[in-house]
């Protein structure tokens, strides 16, 4: 990132009170195009601080993954002198995110409401459990529990028959990604009106939204024409095909699709199938097709399929371990797994933004930081002095690193 080429939110200055992984990783992707973004974390730091392995204490793998670009300031916020300097730094910023119940933050005197009244261009965004008119306002709220009430764990059991959550933190993913989106057009519709705006981002009726999108199927009339569910998603055989030494995953999509598929497979009869006649008749008989799918590709290597289907332009791919990722063609052609050395873990292997713009920069100004690594110097950006920012740091009311 430079001065010819600033990311695009450079200027924007973001108080980041998240913590775990919602809320980093949305901090981090807007410190990637450029923000400001100034993580206050309490004297024990963020939990993913010890998500091992690491070389080092507090600072596990995670973390480091989570929270680049960004400054770390140490201050414990139940001290009322650590108080005062949060809310130096909100009358500076441009948004303050945080992904604590909002009950809590109320108790620690960090409301809307007050802090609206020290910055009204503020744009306060939330992320927690539940939206707060409902009745599950003040209840906490992990991925876990939103993939088992949002409706994750239940496509588990009806595809696999088992009750198993989806091995990712596909909730707190997808709604750190979905703060972004929030905290964009706040900032948008700020620009437009000068006023800044409270924004709020449940777990649970976010997650809700993605999952049902495709899935609301009958219930999307009322009366309902049937029962939830995309009957594509759900038929037994969607699912990576084994092969003679191993799986591959195999999408045929369109009517030249199926009919090449069938003739590369060297069962031309069924080319002509007339369960394969339009899209309509397959996703009646979707099950059936995905079935002799399998049946087809039993007998020879994944190379040879992969070999063959990608001469028919048949979209298919192979199933490849978390460990072969970074050596992957196309991943490793782009560079999409860069090393680097921090200043503290040595050389580190990193996952770059995936997104590139034409005209912008989202380069790697600062990797994850020490706890209270940038403590000194954000402190006095909030208009403290040298003696001031001594004093809280022997009192411990704020941390700066060794």
């Amino acid at each position: 990132m430079t001065e010819t080429r600033p990311g695009p939110l450079a200027g924007i200055k973001i108080v980041d009170l998240t913590t775990v992984v919602l809320g980093p990783l949305a901090t981090q992707i807007l410190g990637d195009l450029g923000a400001d973004v100034i993580k206050i974390e309490a004297p024990e730091g963020d939990i993913m601080r010890y998500a091992g392995p690491a070389r080092h204490h507090e600072m596990g793998h995670v973390f480091l993954n989570l929270n680049r670009n960004k400054r770390s300031l140490c201050l414990d916020l139940k001290r009322p002198e650590a108080a005062q300097v949060l809310l130096a730094l909100v009358r500076q910023a441009d948004v303050l995110m945080h992904n604590m119940r909002p009950q809590a933050m109320a108790r620690l005197g960090f409301a809307y409401e007050k802090l609206r009244d020290i910055n009204p261009r503020l744009v306060y965004c939330s992320a927690h459990g539940y939206g707060q008119e409902g009745p599950l306002a003040d209840r906490p709220a992990f991925d876990d529990i939103i993939q088992g009430a949002s409706g994750f764990v239940a496509l588990e059991e009806a595809t696999g028959g088992a009750a198993r959550f989806v091995p990712t933190l596909v909730g707190d993913k997808t709604v750190g990604l979905t703060m972004v989106y929030a905290v964009m057009a706040a900032l948008l519709q700020r620009e437009r009106s000068g006023e800044g705006q409270k924004v709020e981002v449940p777990m649970l009726e976010t997650m809700a939204a993605f999952l049902m999108a495709e899935h609301m199927g009958g219930l999307t009339f009322d009366p309902p024409l049937g029962p939830p569910g995309y009957s594509r998603m759900l038929a037994p055989d969607r699912r990576p095909h084994r092969t003679a030494d191993g799986h591959i995953c195999i999408l045929p999509y369109t009517d030249r699709h199926w009919r090449d598929f069938f003739r590369v497979a060297g069962r031309p009869e069924l080319a002509d199938d007339p369960r394969l006649a339009d899209a309509p008749t397959r996703s009646r008989h979707i099950a059936e097709l995905y079935a002799l799918i399998a049946e087809c590709v039993r007998t020879n290597t994944t190379a040879f399929w992969l070999g063959k289907l990608k001469a028919a332009d048949i979209p298919c791919g192979p199933v490849n371990p978390l460990a072969a990722l970074p050596a992957d063609e196309q991943l490793a052609a782009v560079d999409f797994f860069p090393l680097c050395n921090h200043p503290s873990e040595g050389r580190i292997r990193t996952v770059r933004p995936p997104v590139r713009f034409g005209t912008a920069d989202c380069a790697l100004r600062w990797p994850a930081p020490r706890l209270g690594e940038h403590s000194r110097e954000i402190l006095r950006e909030a208009g403290l002095g040298e003696a001031e920012i001594d004093d809280l740091i022997a009192r411990q009311v704020a941390i700066a690193a060794e």
